[in-house]
């Protein structure tokens, strides 16, 4: 199960960063603290679908590309 949360938290960093979107400034669109969005994408906490389906609202991505190859 990390396994699922290193790669979820890589993603979500790995889209953000594509973007040109700051870490706080995610974290601050998706009503999350910048530590705990730092956390997610490393993968040091599980995630609930709905705190998932917000971060992929913030990203303008679905679910489905939020999962890819994870």
């Amino acid at each position: 199960m990390k396994n699922v949360q290193s790669k979820v938290g890589r993603r979500i960093r790995d889209i953000r960063v594509s973007q040109g979107i700051p870490q706080g400034q995610l974290a601050d669109m998706a009503h999350m603290t910048k530590s705990y969005m730092s956390e997610i994408e490393a993968g040091k906490k599980n995630l609930t679908l709905r705190s998932t389906a917000k971060i992929a609202d913030c990203l303008g991505v679905t679910l489905e590309e939020l999962f890819r190859g994870v």
